[in-house]
């Protein structure tokens, strides 16, 4: 009889922890990582990142070189190696490109566009902005041995104009340009095309175009949100862009 309470007891304790395992395998929240876009830098997601902090979600803003697609692309990968678990990877304009390529790590569950490039195979910057029509971003550029930089005047009218002019200054204050090299670099085999996504139109969007933004957002089958925004909606709707993002890490769970 005593070994049989014995028994039970242990059963009890047994089966207790593997309850609370199981609980806390549910609990663990994906790893959030944060890819920039050209003449951004890793702090522009500084409201984001926040936020999603004071929720208990591990969070990670990749600094790109923006020296090669390969470079952007192996930062991002060490930032996913890092992760302990699931990770969703949010990429801004330029971080489409990334994403789409370091998305296919088995431990990226889901990607989030934003404002984004979304290539398939073999695209470039100049051939998948064919799809839509032109803007007028380009005439602010100004290049400096060989790496692209945006000028005041674009920052404030093409590029950041739903932003008051303190944060117009910070944003051409802190970019980082691209080698002019990058925008003809061809895409790989897309993650999109099996791992599941989501998309934010920025519809007052004069960098990149709302037309083009609805092409690559309809071609992934995206969930798409549209937002009346700039190019950088990230500064502009911080709290509309964590809606999406939230809304990626409980899907993906």
């Amino acid at each position: 009889m005593k070994t049989l309470r014995i028994l039970s007891i242990l059963l009890l304790i047994i089966a207790g922890i593997s309850s609370a395992r199981a609980q806390q395998t549910t609990d663990v929240k994906p790893t959030i990582i944060f890819v920039h876009g050209i003449w951004a830098d890793g702090s522009g997601w500084s409201d984001e990142l926040t936020a999603l902090q004071a929720k208990g979600y591990p969070v990670v803003s990749v600094q790109n070189p923006l020296t090669s697609l390969t470079d952007d692309v192996a930062a991002t990968k060490r930032a996913i190696d890092m992760a302990p678990g699931k990770v969703i990877l949010v990429g801004h304009s330029w971080g489409g490109f990334v994403i789409t390529q370091a998305g296919n790590d088995p431990k990226v569950t889901g990607l989030v566009y934003i404002a984004a490039f979304a290539p398939n195979a073999g695209e470039t910057v100049a051939t998948l902005s064919a799809n839509g029509p032109a803007t007028e971003i380009s005439k602010n550029f100004i290049n400096t041995n060989g790496f692209i930089y945006l000028s005041k005047e674009g920052v404030k009218t093409d590029f950041a104009q739903d932003l008051n002019a303190k944060q117009q200054e910070l944003v051409y204050a802190t970019q980082v340009p691209a080698s002019q090299t990058v925008f003809g670099e061809a895409s790989g085999e897309p993650a999109w095309k099996v791992k599941p996504n989501w998309f934010i139109v920025t519809k007052n969007d004069r960098a990149l175009s709302p037309a083009l933004q609805r092409f690559m957002a309809k071609r992934i089958n995206a969930k798409t949100t549209e937002i009346e925004s700039s190019h950088v909606v990230l500064l502009s709707h911080p709290k509309e862009v964590l809606q999406v993002i939230e809304a990626a890490a409980n899907t993906v769970k």
